[in-house]
């Protein structure tokens, strides 16, 4: 089985208002993004190149806006997916859906 491009958990999945999970998993793996619950079911799936994921400037620096299917998730990944001398995950999670490596030379 390939390595995941990028693997998040203990993620707080919130469709708007309504939380979702607060120690689920987004995981990009072959072309698909996936949000899974914390006991490992899916939430929502959809290919790479059907996700919108932006940065908003009102949002925590460990938060996204991810449209998937023509709904919003809000996706706050904390402290405990930073990984050493990598990008913060957010950071990581965007570079990852608009095709970038995500790794400096």
């Amino acid at each position: 089985m390939a390595e995941a491009e990028f693997r998040a958990s203990d993620v707080r999945i919130e469709r708007w208002a309504r939380s979702l999970t607060r120690a689920g998993q987004v995981i990009v793996e072959d072309g698909r993004l996936m949000l899974l619950t914390s006991d490992g079911r899916e939430i929502v799936s959809a290919p790479v190149s059907a996700v919108r994921a932006a940065k908003w400037w009102f949002l925590a620096a460990d938060s996204t806006i991810a449209r998937i299917n023509g709904v919003h998730y809000r996706l706050t990944m904390g402290q405990r997916n930073r990984r050493p001398g990598g990008a913060a995950p957010v950071r990581r999670f965007l570079e990852v859906l608009r095709g970038g490596s995500g790794r400096r030379a």
